[in-house]
């Protein structure tokens, strides 16, 4: 269960260096916020940051934005970003943003994203809340309008039923799928350079499988 409301969240994300404030104001112009020209890869509900944290270190030819709506889960990726600075490991390539991912279009230029991670969504089980789900095809839209012509979405889950969905939205949306599997952690090709987050560490380890799928247009 997510705590959404840490006394304090707000006053802490709304000062922290890690966190760009009104990015919409950043649109079209990503690459002056990194001072570079490289790709800019985000991730849609980051959690606590590990999963893009691990990315970011792994990958300083690449840009990172990390995307959290709830001031609870933000802070304490902003608690992780203090403790890597202090041990000397700050990646340089990351920033943070406290937003709904309603409205990436509005933060983004058409064009101006290389990837989007989904990893671990809310599964919003009731039918009528299925186009909150970030895979749905309102979702898939938004993600068109801010994805460069070969830009991809990569969605990791442990929710069988969300990811058939996923499966089903992909195609509805006139997306293509360019890989899946529904035991990552058993597929050598699609497990390769596989970054795995907090939750997927929990649930493999539990004997849970994780299913994964890759989607362009």
């Amino acid at each position: 269960m997510r705590l959404r409301n840490i006394p304090g969240a707000k006053d802490a994300i709304a000062s922290s260096k890690y966190v760009v404030q009104e990015p919409e104001k950043q649109k079209g112009a990503w690459s002056q916020v990194f001072g570079n020209q490289n790709p800019v890869h985000i991730e849609v509900g980051m959690g606590k940051g590990r999963f893009i944290m691990d990315m970011a270190e792994k990958h300083p030819e690449i840009n990172y934005v990390g995307i959290e709506m709830y001031d609870s889960v933000l802070l304490r990726a902003l608690q992780k970003m203090e403790e890597r600075e202090h041990a000397g490991t700050l990646p340089e390539n990351l920033v943070f943003l406290r937003m709904d991912a309603r409205t990436l279009p509005l933060v983004f230029e058409k064009g101006e994203v290389g990837k989007i991670y989904l990893n671990f969504s809310d599964p919003w089980p009731k039918e009528r809340h299925a186009k909150r789900r970030l895979t749905s095809r309102q979702f898939l839209e938004r993600y068109n309008q801010i994805l460069a012509a070969d830009g991809v979405v990569e969605f990791k889950t442990d929710n069988k039923g969300l990811f058939e969905f996923s499966l089903e939205e992909v195609e509805k949306a006139g997306w293509k799928l360019l890989g899946h599997t529904f035991d990552l952690h058993h597929d050598s090709a699609m497990n390769e350079g596989n970054v795995m987050t907090e939750y997927e560490e929990k649930f493999s380890s539990m004997g849970n499988p994780i299913y994964k799928l890759i989607a362009g247009r």
